[in-house]
């Protein structure tokens, strides 16, 4: 059985950063540090409304979502399915919230050194090449 977490990248075309927020203690990964907001999605849900549902609890931002970018299984949790979106502020006002304790936008060739976790580099590619 796996289980599926949605992730927003969360895109800023003006000044070609990401958002990503920092978790403390992650009860299923404790390597994990810095990550794409988003959350787990429960059979029967609509991935979209989860998908922007999370993100603004965990940044107080609503968002555009542009469309599925990637999936994978990562190495740290066999039974985990990563889906990725390409997702726009629109509205809101950043404030880090549920289990991210801290927000930070970063440009694409610096996000991987945050990351203590895996990071797929088909995915690094194509962040690398937003514009």
């Amino acid at each position: 059985m796996f289980e599926v977490a949605l992730l927003g990248v969360i895109f800023d075309p003006a000044t070609r950063k990401i958002l990503i927020g920092k978790r403390e203690k992650d009860r299923y990964n404790p390597k994990l540090s810095w990550c794409f907001p988003g959350g787990k999605l429960i059979q029967g849900e609509d991935e979209d409304k989860k998908l922007k549902k999370r993100i603004k609890e965990k940044t107080g931002y609503d968002v555009k979502n542009l469309g599925a970018i990637f999936t994978r299984v990562p190495p740290e949790r066999k039974d985990l399915i990563l889906m990725y979106f390409l997702c726009e502020v629109f509205k809101g006002k950043q404030k880090a919230g549920d289990d991210l304790k801290e927000l930070k936008w970063v440009s694409p060739d610096e996000l991987e050194k945050h990351f203590t976790t895996s990071f797929h580099p088909r995915l690094k590619e194509y962040i690398m090449n937003l514009k």
